[in-house]
């Protein structure tokens, strides 16, 4: 197979579970579907109240995860289409259009963060340690298969937001029934968990589906012709997944830097000093114009990121044969003349945004919090689903969770496997305020009001 011909496969339009060919002479594409698709879902909305960086933040003006998964889909629907102008005219692409190639990124771009639990990452490592050290939830995976228990302690958002878009999202149907490209470019991780040995590069440090979506990732792979690492286990990522990779590691160096700003985290100069250093271009002139200082941090970031979107466009097309054959593995804004830039400004918001009290202070609730919805519900649906008689609290408990969360009749599933991943769908889909005011609640720390 030539590239040409790898590309047309990589770019499949055939949608999750359906064997008939896409309808032609649509005004929209199915790449523009998808991408619609997700903005109309419940599970993208609840985005506007998940942490981005600064959780629960009182100011207006800063990043949840919805605004910034609508910023990295602009800045991937960019780098795609850049990439696809080269492509189709390099291959002579008559039934391919660049926007076609932007369409696909944007699309996985927006749905990137969609699995995120609350509280960040730190919902994530949340629910790893209930499952890990905890002793409710060390005793609830006992009677699971070795590859069923690994989903779980090593609960990972990317391997959630795969389940939402192709089950849990409109589950009659089920899920988004996305194109396999979206789906396959959405896979930053193309490989299941419980590997015995993590996999060399960027796509083998997490996982990206759990156990009970492993077919329909396969399905995806075979339509898209993903190259097997370890059949049946691993594969290499789809080509665009490097590039909705780079779209959120630019946005979230520049514009969680900026929020550090804006926040008080960082002073002007510093802000100033770091973003001009990834401008390709002299700016002082333009700058000079500019009466505030906040507007001149926001000019800097603008032009910053359409530099490093020209960059990484170029390093993408550099690798192109390596991104193919499987040989390139790495992050491709390492691979930019302002790579150095970038790194100096993630170490600063390490140190001085990420480590910020109020941050630290309303991660290490959330360990709390998710934890502790974790003991209420999980143990309520062990005990309905085991026990001949449950008690009326743990069936009151069950009765606060929606049926699409339950097995057949509003019971709980009878597969502990099932059973679990729907308790957790039900917690990880919470937004941050849901979250809290649930956990009150259950707890009657907070009653609501007659």
């Amino acid at each position: 197979m030539n590239n040409c011909e790898q590309w047309l496969r990589l770019l499949s339009n055939r949608r999750l579970g359906d064997a008939r060919p896409a309808e032609p002479g649509r005004i929209r594409t199915d790449f523009q579907v998808d991408h619609d698709r997700i903005v109309f879902s419940s599970a993208f909305r609840r985005l506007q109240d998940k942490t981005q960086v600064f959780p629960l933040a009182d100011s207006d003006y800063v990043r949840t995860r919805l605004t910034h998964s609508i910023e990295v889909s602009c800045i991937g629907r960019s780098l795609g289409t850049q990439v696809g102008e080269v492509i189709t005219a390099k291959y002579g692409m008559e039934r391919v259009q660049p926007a076609d190639f932007g369409a696909i990124v944007a699309a996985a771009c927006l749905a990137h963060d969609i699995g995120n639990p609350p509280f960040g990452h730190s919902g994530e490592d949340a629910i790893r340690h209930w499952f890990e050290q905890e002793p409710p939830g060390q005793v609830l995976l006992e009677s699971l298969s070795e590859q069923q228990r690994t989903d779980l302690l090593r609960f990972e958002g990317n391997a959630q937001g795969f389940r939402i878009l192709t089950r849990l999202q409109s589950p009659d149907n089920p899920g988004l029934r996305l194109t396999h490209a979206v789906l396959a470019a959405f896979t930053k991780y193309p490989c299941r968990s419980g590997l015995e040995s993590r996999q060399d590069g960027i796509s083998g440090k997490k996982h990206g589906f759990f156990h009970a979506e492993e077919p329909f990732f396969v399905e995806v792979a075979e339509a898209t012709g993903l190259r097997a690492r370890l059949p049946g286990a691993a594969w290499h990522r789809h080509p665009l997944a490097f590039l909705v990779e780079a779209a959120d590691d630019i946005s979230y160096h520049i514009i969680d830097f900026e929020d550090g700003f804006r926040q008080g985290c960082i002073d002007y100069n510093t802000a100033i000093d770091h973003l001009s250093a990834l401008v390709d271009r002299d700016l002082s002139e333009r700058l000079s114009g500019i009466a505030e200082p906040k507007r001149r941090v926001e000019y800097l970031r603008a032009a910053g990121i359409g530099s490093l979107v020209n960059a990484t466009a170029r390093a993408f097309l550099d690798q192109e044969e390596a991104i193919l054959s499987g040989e390139f593995d790495g992050e491709l804004v390492g691979e930019i003349p302002q790579a150095d830039a970038l790194e100096s400004i993630k170490r600063f918001a390490i140190s001085h945004i990420y480590t910020a009290r109020p941050v630290v202070e309303i991660e290490a609730a959330g360990f709390e919090v998710l934890g502790g919805l974790l003991d209420i519900f999980a143990g309520a649906a062990h005990e309905v689903a085991t026990r001949q008689k449950a008690s009326r609290r743990a069936q009151k408990l069950l009765e606060l969770v929606p049926a699409q969360f339950l097995g057949e009749g509003g019971l709980p599933a009878a597969d502990p496997y099932q059973r679990l991943l729907g308790i957790t769908d039900f917690i990880a889909g919470m937004t941050d305020t849901y979250a809290v005011a649930t956990f009150k609640k259950v707890r009657g720390i907070s009653l609501p009001h007659a």
